[in-house]
């Protein structure tokens, strides 16, 4: 049984890689969920270009269906952004490397993909999970939950104190590195 972990990032004053994970049973019921809330016209959910009311609604429809996220929280200790990628990736393998099978969907970046791929490769490496951690770069608008870290980043760093207490219920953990 193969846990996936659904992965964006939001760069601010922090740099937060934001990682939802969803069971193997509940996969598929999720993609209709989160396909349910896509507009006539939109190719995916993307907080940055909803309205503030369809923002509540995204949230308390994520809360109603029981999602929730780990924040992985770089910041400015770290010299440049790629480093803080880096620590925040490190920390995601490492939270799942006793894991069984686990399959890491990260949202695709064509500027930062390649760079991940070799990261990725050190790190399941060093933290001995070559055989049972997977990872795989998907566009948004292919992979529906992506929506999951994408709303729950930007309520957490973009969207400011009242946002921030709304997706709290959503929030696993958030850990610092």
């Amino acid at each position: 049984m193969t846990v996936h972990v659904f992965v964006d990032e939001s760069k601010g004053r922090d740099y937060l890689l934001i990682a939802s994970v969803v069971l193997p049973e509940d996969v598929t019921q999720a993609r209709k969920d989160v396909r349910t809330l896509v507009l006539p016209g939109q190719k995916r959910l993307h907080m940055k270009g909803e309205r503030d009311p369809r923002r509540k609604m995204i949230l308390s429809s994520f809360q109603q269906w029981g999602f929730s996220a780990t924040i992985y929280r770089a910041g400015p200790a770290y010299k440049t952004e790629l480093l803080r990628r880096e620590a925040c990736l490190e920390a995601l393998v490492k939270e799942h490397s006793d894991r069984h099978e686990v399959a890491v969907c990260l949202e695709s970046d064509e500027t930062l993909d390649a760079r991940d791929r070799t990261t990725l490769a050190q790190l399941v490496r060093s933290h001995g999970c070559r055989e049972s951690l997977r990872y795989q770069h998907q566009r948004a608008a292919q992979e529906p939950l992506l929506a999951i870290p994408d709303a729950i980043g930007w309520a957490f760093q973009r969207g400011g104190q009242d946002w921030k207490r709304r997706v709290e219920p959503l929030l696993k953990d958030v850990n610092d590195v």
